[in-house]
């Protein structure tokens, strides 16, 4: 969708918002108007000139050191104070991780490719144990997969840790 930005003095502004304030607000009234004078009438099928949903936008006042905190916080983590806030908000909500995207991201791909390889570790396992090898050979092949499946193992501990740790950053105890 197409954003106009456009500058009025504050007289020509404040009279422009007490006429449109009649006609739904300002983005409203500027999209019925453009519409008139591109000769196209309003559509009858919504209400007019309402837009799709947009997300719920919340404004929170805060103390000049709150701020400081706030952003200091939300720099830490790699996101804006108003990412920092909603991903606060979704960890309270919803009780799930929140990561910044990009590590998000990279933690869930790490853990699906571990999990696949633990899964191809046991296959393998599987077909030495109904292999046709004698003895030592074999003991060691299934020692050296178990090894593989240990390393695995603690990998992916090491990622439900780094979850948990997400988990108990965004945790408020009230």
């Amino acid at each position: 969708m197409v954003s106009f930005n456009v500058r009025v003095p504050d007289d020509l502004g404040a009279r422009f918002d007490a006429w449109a304030g009649a006609r739904g607000g300002r983005s409203p009234a500027l999209r019925q108007l453009i519409g008139e004078a591109c000769h196209r009438p309003a559509s009858r099928g919504s209400a007019p000139g309402r837009l799709a949903a947009r997300p719920a936008k919340l404004t929170v006042r805060l103390t000049a050191a709150d701020a400081r905190g706030l952003g200091a916080a939300a720099a830490e983590m790699g996101l804006t104070p108003n990412a920092w806030v909603a991903a606060l908000a979704r960890r309270r909500l919803h009780e799930g991780p929140t990561f910044p995207a990009d590590q998000a991201l990279a933690v869930l791909a790490i853990q699906a490719e571990l999990r696949r390889i633990g899964v191809n570790i046991n296959q393998i396992a599987r077909a030495l144990n109904t292999a046709v090898m004698e003895g030592k050979a074999l003991d060691l092949e299934v020692a050296s997969l178990a090894a593989f499946r240990a390393e695995i193992r603690e990998h992916l501990r090491a990622l439900r840790e780094a979850f948990d740790g997400n988990l108990a950053y965004w945790q408020a105890d009230l």
